[in-house]
């Protein structure tokens, strides 16, 4: 899996960054991405990246403060003028089926594909055979979510020694006793994958937060992540100005990524009053705190390992 950053601007777009999106490419589970907010801008990012709009399976919205879903009426309607019908599911708090369903109407807009909304709650929203999505209630101004993406667990690998020690010749099967499943061989034995794979390999967890001041809540949705995305709107000197208006700090975001023992912290969703002559300084407001961490950039790409 791989995270690509198609906005990190908060309230309003800069010259560098445009306001907060986020693609999940699902490389190497499927062919397909899900996206993480749609602030104003979103589809001209995407046409000026790999991504195509059709291959767009489920979108998450983490709070309806515009910042964050002006741009997903254009997208839905462009996504519908290109002509597919690929189904696509729009997932976000409770609102957010009336906001796209008042724009659709008013402009006349209509829909080529299967448009579902589902108004969420805290807890597990699906599991997928794949991987499973958690929502947390975080602490804004407006109801606002985080998302837990966990990869199912991995078979361990097949020992082939051991299979060539107990007289299992290579065939067919293999693939199946790599998944763990039973098979027959042609002499009648009876041969259980699973008595012949290694340690299952934990899945990739990554954690996407939408906009929050510190929050109990924030660890169980972060913990041991891969991968912890948050909002670093301000810096440390204003801090309660940031708190406030129910938004982080550098350091309280730096601070819970330590305490939730994440592997890589990525701070994203500065304020518009920062240009790219102060990312050094906030950077180093984060790593004081948490060493493993980088700023966003728009079209910045991560690989989830």
């Amino acid at each position: 899996m791989e995270l690509t950053f198609l906005g990190t601007s908060a309230g309003v777009p800069t010259k560098e960054r445009n306001v907060t999106s986020i693609i999940l490419n699902l490389v190497g589970i499927r062919k397909g991405y899900w996206l993480f907010d749609c602030g104003e801008g979103t589809q001209h990012r995407i046409l000026n990246s790999p991504f195509k709009t059709p291959k767009i399976e489920k979108i998450f919205i983490t709070h309806l403060h515009g910042d964050h879903i002006f741009g997903l009426p254009g997208l839905l309607c462009s996504r519908s003028m290109g002509g597919t019908t690929d189904p696509l599911t729009l997932y976000g708090p409770k609102g957010l089926k009336q906001y796209v369903e008042i724009v659709l109407s008013v402009s006349d807009s209509f829909m080529t594909y299967p448009l579902e909304i589902v108004e969420i709650e805290a807890g597990e929203l699906f599991d997928d055979g794949e991987l499973v999505v958690t929502a947390y209630r975080l602490d804004h101004r407006v109801e606002c979510y985080g998302y837990r993406i966990e990869e199912h667990p991995k078979p361990g690998a097949l020992n082939v020694q051991k299979l060539e020690q107990d007289g299992i010749p290579r065939g067919p099967w293999m693939q199946a006793l790599k998944k763990g499943e039973v098979i027959e061989l042609e002499d009648g034995r009876s041969v259980n994958g699973a008595d012949y794979l290694g340690e299952p390999v934990a899945g990739k967890v990554v954690a996407i937060f939408g906009d929050t001041t510190p929050t109990p809540e924030a660890l169980l949705l972060a913990k041991n992540a891969n991968v912890m995305v948050h909002e670093t709107t301000l810096e440390v000197a204003l801090e309660v100005k940031a708190n406030e208006h129910g938004h982080s700090s550098t350091r309280q975001a730096a601070q819970l990524a330590k305490q939730a023992n994440v592997k890589r912290f990525i701070a994203t969703h500065l304020s518009g009053r920062y240009g790219p002559a102060d990312l050094p300084r906030l950077l180093a407001e984060c790593q004081a705190e948490f060493p493993e961490t980088q700023i966003a950039k728009d079209y910045l790409t991560v690989k989830i390992e």
